[in-house]
């Protein structure tokens, strides 16, 4: 039951993400999601913001935060996947519950101009989700890499945990690029799809238990 609550929360979880930030798009008729952040879809003062958070990233932050926790049961015991996957189901999936709460003024006020209590709670997350899941990653990759069962997902992890800390370099140098949303993106997509590859593991070993 765990392994499907796994795969169920982590693949629902993504959905609920990936379609809200499509569908948040088409408040705007002129939205890039080359320039803009995610987080300007579900601005204090856009249009169906109030919507996006609460039946989109909402939902979804709960299903991550659930997929995180419920994760750990389905690989070895170990230290580093307590630490791995805890640090997910926090930094990612409870972080995104709090960006939900506490939205980002207009435009995201990338240049923190007199930014309200909001604002900064939401960049204060932001910035220890880009901090905490890549080396959540990292150590989900190392952990699971010297086992023989799961070393592809851990090499995975570890690729798409050094993708995140190289590109959050890079936008951590130029918030302000014509670029940001990309990067941002980038960092986003890489960690979702690996959540999706996990819960589909973890669905393998419903249906291909593994004899030991």
């Amino acid at each position: 039951m765990n392994k499907y609550l796994t795969f169920w929360a982590g693949i629902l979880g993504v959905g609920f993400f990936v379609i809200s930030t499509i569908l948040g798009a088409f408040q705007f008729s002129d939205y890039s999601h080359v320039s803009q952040f995610i987080s300007e879809l579900y601005a204090i003062d856009t249009p169906y913001g109030w919507e996006l958070r609460y039946f989109g990233f909402f939902p979804a932050g709960i299903l991550l935060t659930v997929f995180g926790f419920s994760a750990i049961g389905n690989f070895p015991k170990t230290r580093g996947i307590r630490v791995g996957f805890s640090g997910l189901a926090v930094f990612y999936g409870i972080a995104t519950i709090l960006v939900s709460m506490f939205p980002c003024d207009s435009g995201c006020n990338k240049q923190l101009l007199s930014p309200s209590s909001s604002q900064i709670i939401h960049n204060l997350t932001g910035i220890l989700t880009y901090i905490f899941v890549p080396i959540s990653l990292i150590i989900i990759g190392y952990s699971l890499s010297k086992r023989v069962h799961g070393k592809t997902l851990g090499f995975f992890a570890l690729i798409i945990g050094v993708n995140c800390i190289v590109f959050m370099s890079i936008l951590g140098s130029d918030p302000l690029s014509h670029y940001a949303g990309l990067y941002q993106r980038i960092i986003e997509g890489g960690i979702l799809v690996w959540i999706v590859a996990c819960s589909v593991h973890a669905k393998s070993r419903i249906d291909h238990p593994v004899r030991k």
